[in-house]
């Protein structure tokens, strides 16, 4: 019956190899795979599929083989997106799906918590979901107002040394949090919003003194404001509104590194049950897979030195 299966001179074996780019090994009435453990499953499910064409037909052909892999490879992918289908995040353009377990946690954390810090390196997602969510419930009018703010570092703070209305003073610094909402919401409709005051983009310097209601506040690039800047920008919240505090701590542009709040704040906060606690890692970059080997080797060194 295996050797039904394999196929004269093994070239079902090596057909099933092609399409799965594994190596497939046929021993008397055993069958050899050599790969990673989803490749292993896959293989494993392929091979019962074609043993039972087998047995019904008498012969197992091209179109077989490929139908082994496809039914597979789309129950894994249906299976997946049952698992993943209440961290996904609906948007106008497009759904957001977190890639990690971390993500997920980050997700579900922006759902639930009440402030979330989040801290790792660039491309984890951090600012991405954290905006995507907020437009959600924007959207949604179960917020009344997203304020996004980052700390000027660059500019020391002292806009008014810098050329233009405050829009234009801004802009550099804030242009991330743009490309974000840009990504998820059509240009013209995001501008409305912004006109509206729907949506807030302002340097962290403009928080003080505020009280933040109906609000989704995220602090973007946090390894660049100070302890007092950030229980300044926590201290902000009011009814019904969630703080969003994420960085990078591995990029302080702060001429004093020390003076950076992010860990500080997470070593001081993290057991009140109302604050979530995210660290993302090299492993949850979903960037360029070469942006995830740079970070994981700049981590490394500093480790080393």
């Amino acid at each position: 019956m295996l050797l039904g299966v394999v196929g004269e001179f093994n070239n079902n074996i090596k057909e099933l190899e092609r399409i799965t780019e594994t190596k497939i090994y046929s021993r008397g009435n055993s069958i050899l795979v050599k790969s990673n453990s989803n490749k292993n499953e896959l293989i494993k499910n392929a091979v019962k599929f074609l043993y039972e064409q087998f047995k019904i037909n008498g012969t197992v052909e091209k179109k077989d083989i490929i139908s082994s892999v496809d039914k597979f490879m789309i129950d894994e992918k249906i299976n997946n997106a049952e698992k993943n289908i209440e961290y996904i995040i609906k948007t106008p353009k497009k759904s957001v799906i977190p890639r990690s377990e971390k993500q997920k946690k980050y997700v579900r954390s922006l759902r639930e918590s009440e402030v979330i810090i989040s801290a790792g390196p660039a491309g984890t997602g951090k600012t991405y979901l954290a905006v995507a969510v907020a437009l959600t419930m924007l959207l949604e009018k179960k917020i009344e107002r997203i304020i996004l703010s980052r700390p000027a570092v660059e500019a020391g703070e002292r806009l008014g040394f810098l050329p233009g209305d405050m829009r234009e003073k801004v802009d550099p610094y804030l242009r991330p949090l743009y490309d974000s909402l840009y990504d998820l919401l059509d240009y013209e409709k995001i501008q409305k919003k912004i006109e509206i005051g729907d949506i807030e983009i302002a340097p962290l310097a403009f928080m003080r003194g505020r009280t933040l209601k109906n609000s989704f506040a995220i602090l973007d690039e946090a390894q660049n404001a100070t302890d007092t800047q950030i229980k300044m920008f926590l201290t902000r919240i009011g009814e019904n509104s969630k703080i969003v505090i994420n960085g990078d701590p591995s990029q302080i542009d702060l001429p004093n590194k020390s003076l950076s709040g992010l860990n500080r704040s997470k070593k001081l906060l993290g057991h009140l049950n109302e604050i979530a606690i995210v660290d993302f890692d090299h492993t949850d970059v979903v960037r360029h897979p070469l942006v995830s080997k740079i970070v994981k080797a700049y981590s490394d060194q500093n480790r080393d030195e």
